[in-house]
């Protein structure tokens, strides 16, 4: 091959992609879509409470009233022991209440309580499960205290455990390192989704370029002044130089679209007091609580461990071997894709044709989404040396650590299948590009792969 004639080719193809006006409004649309859906979610989530609702409460049990404490969405309204509750409930619009939370009598056997709701309409999850957590608390509250043991509330509190498990990797030479698995099975999941994403995304833009050329007679043209297998490789990369651009394009415009947008709107109001009051209503508990429990997981410790676990990671391997297992994932992905691109006249044709590799780049997905749970299952294993999985599941093991024979193995083979691949999908490029008028089929591939 001339690789003077392959960048001519990359040349051509990324700059004739640029320039098109697909290419600039797309680039431009996409961010403000995905900063409009993202700054729509959070006005709707800080615009999501519901109006308040005014509970009328008989509480024949005398224990539960004490823990119907008002919130920013509930306000009860005690009607006292002696109401009817068949009469309350079939005028609660008359009277102004939303609902009826009737308690019963306190069964001394059972140490419980019957609670029943009723409302014109159904009330949402939130409103419902913050009664019923309340109702739960006084039961439980009333059974302590009925064993008559001094101080029995402190001590179940006291000998409530919270133990904090810390893990530590050590080296050959003894040297131990903290490590939350937490942090690993989190970058473990992001880095497979994103190389799945990224290699499903550019082999689709090849193939459809490839169709569009075909299309449109100019690879007849090309065909005659250069290889065919310069043209498919030269296409192949210079397509992955566009996608490349536009994704990092993508990027910085959305960050800088959604931080205007959020500084404009001010955001800042999802915290504080809102999210305490979200939280105590859904729960039950009260602000103080949730307050010690916030205060409980921002431990400095908790903090420190997540940290010191990321800066433990050896950046420098992942992205490298991150890159490697992108570009060469994508090469041997793309090389097929362009292949079946060249036997097809339109993408209705390629469903048959593509399927074949869609089910090995899926496979992939969900043995890489298995393989933050067991790094070190036979699936996980398997999954990360077979080359047409090897790039999505290997890069989703290597944050738990993987022997360094098993990568350089990994690599091995999906070098040496890319080469046979690009090479076979030549061949079929080659003979397909200038295929017209015939639906064709595996078969056909097949005998294009044997012609000389």
């Amino acid at each position: 091959m001339n690789w003077r004639t392959i960048g001519i080719i990359i040349s051509r193809e990324y700059l004739n992609k640029v320039k098109k006006k697909s290419f600039i409004w797309t680039t431009l649309l996409v961010p403000i879509l995905v900063a409009g859906l993202t700054i729509g979610i959070m006005v709707a989530v800080m615009n999501s409470k519901e109006k308040t609702k005014t509970i009328a409460v008989v509480d024949q049990s005398g224990i539960v009233l004490p823990y119907l404490t008002d919130t920013e969405t509930i306000h009860y309204q005690d009607l006292g022991t002696m109401a009817s509750p068949d009469s309350v409930k079939a005028r609660l619009g008359e009277l102004g209440f939303d609902g009826l939370l009737s308690i019963g009598a306190l069964d001394a056997a059972e140490k419980t309580v019957p609670a029943e709701l009723y409302s014109p309409k159904p009330f949402g999850m939130e409103l419902t499960d913050n009664i019923n957590n309340r109702i739960n608390r006084a039961v439980e509250d009333y059974r302590v205290a009925s064993y008559n043991i001094e101080g029995l509330d402190q001590i179940l509190k006291d000998v409530k455990a919270n133990v904090r498990l810390r893990s530590y990797t050590v080296s050959d030479d003894g040297e131990e390192k903290i490590s939350e698995a937490g942090v690993y099975s989190i970058l473990s999941m992001i880095l497979g989704i994103f190389l799945f994403i990224f290699i499903t995304m550019f082999g689709s833009m090849v193939m459809s370029a490839v169709i569009e050329e075909k299309a449109s007679r100019v690879v007849e043209v090309l065909v005659s002044s250069v290889k065919a297998t310069e043209l498919m490789f030269g296409k192949i990369i210079g397509i992955a130089l566009v996608a490349l651009t536009q994704f990092l394009l993508w990027i910085v415009l959305s960050v800088a679209i959604i931080g205007i947008g959020g500084s404009a709107i001010g955001f800042d109001k999802l915290g504080g007091g809102d999210a305490t009051e979200m939280v105590s209503s859904m729960s039950g508990m009260d602000a103080g609580q949730i307050d010690a429990m916030a205060a409980q997981m921002t431990d400095e410790s908790e903090l420190s461990t997540v940290l010191t676990t990321l800066t433990n990671i050896p950046w420098g391997q992942l992205i490298g071997l991150f890159i490697v297992y992108f570009v060469f994932g994508y090469l041997l992905y793309a090389s097929m894709f362009a292949a079946i691109g060249s036997a097809v006249e339109n993408e209705g044709d390629t469903q048959q044709l593509q399927l074949p590799l869609t089910v090995p780049l899926m496979l992939a997905y969900i043995i890489a989404l298995y393989a933050f749970r067991a790094p070190d299952s036979s699936i996980a294993f398997w999954g990360s040396i077979i080359p047409f999985t090897s790039p999505i599941v290997m890069i989703s093991r290597l944050p738990f650590g993987v022997p360094s024979w098993e990568i350089i193995l990994s690599i091995v083979l999906l070098v040496a299948t890319f080469v046979l691949l690009a090479w076979a999908s030549a061949k079929i490029y080659k003979v397909g590009i200038l295929m017209f008028g015939k639906k064709s089929t595996w078969k056909d591939l097949w005998k294009w792969l044997k012609q000389d």
